[in-house]
């Protein structure tokens, strides 16, 4: 395997990016050509908030082709483009063989919720201190508990304690990680819904993994009332759902929100002020965790 490498100004990232996809890249990637350096620039501004710009002001673009032809191929292809104007060919080289999947696991490393409650990729050992454990490798499904939000979760679940005889509902479940959580710690009876299918299949094989039984299905699954309500979604969704995410909530049951910026708190307080006294339990990284009692 080759890769290409060129150094393009902002306004030609979008054509040469695309130019190299039409010549068989097998993949394209941009990184910011002044990282670590003082005139890095942040593309990315607080989150739900828009970028503050579209692209570095030079970028290293680098494309992946199957053989060293194909890559000089591209590049005298590109020399003669006028969008190419202005960028600069940094040149082509092999790619040395490497144990992609060992390389991409390193990334992944088990993940301490608390001292004794740990989320713990497959390919890793459990850490000795480790008495509660959930199994789950990084997949296309929201929740491996790397987000400040799902660890807010999980702590919360750890800090509840035991769920013995509880009904749980996890509302958007996403990988499952909350409704595994739960029944980690005793739930009987657990509904983890999702509006992604993808999302309800991941569960049951993550619950499966795990040894847990849970009902994972589409939203009109959920029925009745749950001693506890988990709902890690975004702060608009779950203004919308306040008056559905409330009516599942038994008498003196436990609603428990996540996925809300620190600013969206009051926003978050009035929506559900007509059902709840909601409060932030929780902070991380400018995220919240927001609860109440019903």
């Amino acid at each position: 395997m080759f890769e290409l490498r060129l150094l393009v100004p902002e306004q030609s990232v979008e054509a040469v990016s695309d130019a190299l996809d039409a010549l068989d890249a097998l993949s394209v990637s941009v990184e910011d050509a002044d990282a670590q350096t003082d005139a890095e620039q942040a593309l990315f501004g607080e989150p739900g908030m828009p970028p503050p710009k579209e692209g570095w002001q030079r970028s290293r673009v680098i494309a992946l082709f199957d053989s060293e032809a194909l890559a000089n191929d591209a590049a005298t292809v590109l020399a003669v483009q006028d969008f190419f104007e202005g960028c600069q060919l940094l040149g082509v080289a092999v790619v040395p063989d490497q144990d992609w999947v060992r390389l991409t696991q390193s990334q992944f490393a088990p993940v301490e919720i608390t001292s004794d409650f740990w989320i713990v990729p497959t390919w890793h050992e459990p850490p000795a201190q480790a008495r509660r454990v959930i199994r789950l490798d990084p997949g296309l499904a929201f929740g491996t508990g790397t987000h400040p939000t799902t660890r807010m979760c999980l702590r919360w679940i750890a800090k509840r304690g035991e769920f013995a005889g509880q009904r749980v509902l996890d509302y958007g479940c996403g990988s499952g990680i909350l409704a595994i959580g739960a029944a980690k710690y005793g739930a009987a009876e657990i509904d983890a819904v999702d509006i992604d299918e993808a999302a309800v299949s991941s569960t049951r094989l993550n619950a499966e993994a795990n040894g847990v039984t849970l009902n994972a299905a589409l939203p009109d699954a959920a029925l009745g009332h749950y001693q506890t309500v988990l709902a890690n979604i975004l702060a608009t969704p779950l203004k919308v759902l306040a008056p559905l995410l409330c009516a599942h909530v038994a008498p003196g049951g436990a609603l428990v929100l996540a996925g809300i910026l620190e600013r969206q708190a009051d926003e978050l307080k009035l929506a559900y002020a007509p059902y709840v006294q909601l409060e932030v339990s929780d902070t991380e990284d400018g995220w919240i965790l927001m609860t109440a009692r019903a």
